[in-house]
């Protein structure tokens, strides 16, 4: 299993609710059936938290509303016409350039058992699973993911750091991720809390993590050794399970 992916600001003349290049006039709380993601956006801060997501509604969007500055098959990745960023394979979809030091902040909804995810700092497009930073989604509450790995959660690193809490939304709802990168710090946020803060320079072997769980075979390379400059990515439709991305902006520090 692997998990990896974007988000858009443009604002579609017309558009009635929240889509993946604009704002939301639909109530959050909204519900849809289990094989239609609802149009609401993702929840505002809790007054009695911390705020961990940033204002970017200024920020650009990390694609352009034609993906002409992404690469992709054609034909399996598109903005379909909801305006959400969506695939029907599992094959990723990458800036054409890279970044460094950055905040990423986004919003994705996960069909029933989906798990994809968003992928930074990578190497090689060709063989990203060993060469990038995999921040995992999943539909833990889906029973088919009952028995994996802490390390497997939604908000973790995929394969390294299990997320501190356990707070991604029922399968049909937006949830919001902002993803702040500086050199080997990490540090991701999921619906108004931190999820991982983390410095990869711990990870100086490529079979046990610092706290000394087991980490998969096929993440082969040490991430005290990974470039911290590099594309950015989301990983596409796994199994039957679709994922959907919208409002995704970009920062650069």
């Amino acid at each position: 299993m692997r998990c990896f992916i974007c988000m858009f600001s443009v604002v579609l003349i017309g558009a009635a609710g929240c889509c993946m290049f604009g704002g939301s006039d639909v109530d959050e709380d909204a519900r849809c059936d289990a094989t239609e993601v609802k149009d609401g956006c993702s929840g505002s801060v809790n007054n009695s938290q911390e705020q961990v997501h940033p204002d970017s509604s200024d920020w650009p969007a990390l694609f352009d509303a034609t993906l002409s500055n992404a690469e992709f098959e054609r034909g399996v990745w598109y903005v379909d016409e909801k305006g959400r960023l969506t695939a029907d394979k599992d094959q990723c979809i990458w800036t054409k350039r890279d970044y460094e030091n950055f905040i990423l902040d986004l919003e994705y909804a996960c069909a029933p058992a989906a798990n994809s995810g968003v992928l930074i700092y990578a190497t090689d497009t060709k063989n990203w699973i060993p060469n990038t930073v995999e921040i995992q989604i999943q539909d833990d509450l889906n029973p088919h993911w009952n028995k994996v790995a802490d390390t497997w959660r939604n908000g973790g690193l995929f394969g390294h750091l299990a997320p501190r809490v356990l707070n991604v939304r029922p399968a049909g709802e937006w949830n919001r991720m902002t993803v702040t990168a500086a050199g080997q710090k990490i540090k991701v946020a999921v619906n108004d809390e931190i999820t991982v803060d983390a410095d990869l320079s711990a990870w100086k072997s490529a079979k046990v993590n610092p706290d000394g769980s087991e980490i998969p075979s096929w993440l082969s390379r040490p991430w005290a050794e990974l470039p911290t400059r590099g594309r950015i990515g989301f990983q596409g439709k796994h199994g039957q399970a679709t994922i959907f991305f919208r409002n995704i902006k970009v920062k650069e520090l």
